[in-house]
């Protein structure tokens, strides 16, 4: 059984074939227990005796619900078995507590007799007296389409499987079938990393990791379907496409998709070897589903309530972020995330690097298959510079640090009021403006380039898939410059420590400038404002050290006069930022919790920047400034 834990029969695509791949040094130890795992590998179609079995309808999926059955054998007799739902979903770092959607739970042992259930905790439902077997059933209601929930309706069933399925406690590792059965008349197909058995709508998974980790979509959606040659591989590349648009429309996409995928793979060098022979790209663009992107080892879940006809171009952008991750999370694996956990929250303090690199390339991708312009692309970068030149969080928390707020943020929701504005800063935010200063300061001081970084990343921890500590990120970029003081410097400066990078000198190397957006404008600071009648109210925190904040004002109080007006409309709020200049002060008053207050505001420089080409400022681009971006960009 050890030799199925083996790193390389986990790793071979040939695992479900019966053939194990590993190193011969290996073989003599490995021997011993050849014969059994000869006859586990040899039983048809991947199934067992040990194999846990899901049987999957819709009766009613006009109601949002799924009945699923559960069958589990080869149990100890007269010991408790134990079933949970998912707390937590790959690729989410917060608890989700999937059981709440759950109900109309019975069991039943291997004769049809009703067994006893009882429930210890809101995730567990334990079966008592059974002969061996257990069938669980229950009802699940989902109606979320993303990349975390599960929706249910006459148009499609969308199924994230921790949000979905129970599983038994103490078989994770057991292998898992499991069958579709689709509402009749719907014409329904499946899109999935599952692997396919024999029989109807039917897949197995090799245990419970991989089959969480296998979101699958069931509908009429549209196929297309390439190849992606990765020296001697040829991977078969599907986009499953669930959207109200037209073939013309999918046809366009794919093209599109698949010019960015050719440049991300281009940054590794290669492929990653697919367990189940090829990559699927899962997209539901529909009315009634949430945005949202999620990546998972073979496939990726795409969600977006816009279309293909408004919005391509936003969409693609998801796609080459989620895609990113087959190598960047899916394979390079941060420690802290692995194994996942499917009954706590997980927390990695390398997210800056799993998410903020990945947000990086994605636009990047973009602009190197020159589908978007040099202009595009520098306006795209001004929110990721701004965020850390401008946002106070850093001041509270390094980039490690906010990565391990992720339980908290990452699609976590609560009733009490937070400080978030203040303190916090996104790990993919932050990361990706360190993955663009890690790029450009290679360029600039060691001629090399950040995806370089990434494939010897590849080659020492992603290929190999052994999960990576801050350490052995600081040591590869160590070993890649041959300065291992310029990055322990590095990590202790803007990793660990608060220090940002200079901006304007990195990008200036590509003829793009760092430049005030509003040049001597004067500004009160960033207020999310709510028009009354009676004035202006503040409907969120006032920005940390902002003129609003150090006058005392915050969420909740309405401003009454403003420079001696009243201020009923945002055009008139700028209009008294426009007449005054820095350092002025204009009277206001307002209404708090505890009284009105009258006071002076002092005006402060308009703290936020924007990214242009030169070519917009009217600066000179010189020869050495082209050949930088060209490089960069890969237009040469």
């Amino acid at each position: 059984l050890r030799a199925i834990a083996h790193p390389e029969f986990r790793r071979s695509p040939l695992r479900h074939t019966g053939l194990l791949l590993v190193p011969r040094s290996e073989m003599i130890r490995i021997l011993p227990r050849a014969r059994l795992l000869v006859a586990i590998l040899a039983l048809p179609a991947g199934i067992t005796a040990q194999t846990i079995a899901y049987d999957v309808s819709f009766p009613t999926a006009a109601h949002h619900e799924a009945e699923i059955t559960l069958r589990v054998s080869g149990l100890p007799r007269g010991q408790p078995a134990a079933f949970r739902m998912s707390r937590s979903s790959p690729g989410r770092y917060a608890l989700h507590e999937f059981a709440k959607n759950v109900y109309d739970v019975t069991a039943e042992d291997g004769a049809g007799h009703p067994l006893t259930l009882t429930r210890p905790d809101p995730y567990h439902w334990v079966a008592s007296g059974h002969d061996g077997t257990v069938r669980l059933h229950y009802t699940l209601f989902g109606d979320r389409g993303d990349g975390t929930y599960a929706q249910i309706d006459p148009t499609h069933a969308h199924l994230n499987m921790p949000a979905t399925f129970m599983w038994a406690v103490g078989l994770e590792r057991r292998p898992i079938a499991i069958r579709f059965r689709v509402p009749d008349g719907s014409g329904w197909k499946a899109a999935t990393q599952l692997f396919p058995a024999p029989g109807t709508l039917s897949f197995t998974a090799p245990d419970l990791q991989y089959f969480m980790d296998s979101p699958t979509e069931l509908s009429q959606f549209m196929l297309r379907e390439w190849t992606v040659y990765s020296g001697r591989d040829a991977w078969p590349f599907r986009l499953a496409l669930h959207h109200l648009g037209t073939e013309q429309e999918a046809d366009s996409f794919t093209v599109l998709a698949r010019q960015v995928v050719d440049q991300e793979v281009q940054v590794f060098g290669e492929t990653p070897r697919y367990d189940v022979g090829g990559y699927t790209f899962i997209a539901d663009y529909l009315p009634w589903v949430s945005g949202d992107g999620m990546e998972h080892r073979n496939s990726t879940i795409l969600t977006s309530s816009s279309s293909l006809a408004t919005d391509m171009m936003g969409l693609l952008g998801t796609v080459s972020h989620e895609f990113f991750h087959c190598w960047n999370v899916e394979r390079l694996r941060p420690a802290g995330l692995e194994p996942f956990d499917f009954t706590r929250a997980n927390m990695s303090d390398a997210l800056w690097f799993a998410e903020g690199f990945t947000s990086y390339y994605g636009p990047l991708a973009i602009a190197r298959t020159g589908i978007k312009p040099l202009r595009d692309y520098a306006h795209g970068l001004t929110g990721g510079v701004n965020a850390v030149l401008t946002a106070p969080g850093r001041h509270f928390f390094s980039a490690a640090e906010m990565s391990m707020q992720a339980p908290f943020v990452d699609a976590a929701t609560a009733v009490d009021p937070v400080n978030r504005p203040n303190t916090f800063i996104s790990y993919y935010t932050w990361g990706d403006a360190l993955g663009l200063g890690r790029d450009l300061t290679l360029r600039q001081r060691f001629g090399h380039e950040l995806d370089e970084y990434l494939r010897l990343m590849w080659q020492r921890n992603c290929k190999t898939e052994i999960p990576y500590t801050l350490q052995d990120l600081e040591r590869a970029l160590g070993d890649l410059t041959g300065d291992g003081a310029f990055a322990a410097d590095f990590f202790r400066r803007y990793v660990r420590g608060h220090e940002i990078l200079d901006y304007r000198s990195l990008l200036a190397q590509a003829g793009l400038l760092v430049r005030p957006q509003h040049p001597g404008g004067a500004s009160l600071g960033s207020a999310d404002l709510d028009y009354e009648n009676g004035g202006a109210r503040l409907k969120s925190l006032v920005t940390l050290g902002s003129p609003l904040y150090r006058v005392g004002l915050d969420s909740g109080d309405l401003i009454v006069s403003l420079d001696g007006r009243l201020p009923s409309s945002e055009l008139e709020w700028r209009a008294v930022e426009a007449a005054h200049h820095p350092g002025d002060r204009v009277g206001i008053t307002w209404d708090a919790r505890d009284g009105r207050h009258t006071g002076w505001v002092v005006l402060e420089r308009d703290p936020r920047v924007e990214v242009v080409t030169f070519e917009e400022a009217g600066e000179t681009v010189t020869p050495a400034m082209r050949q930088f971006r060209d490089r960069w960009l890969r237009r040469q």
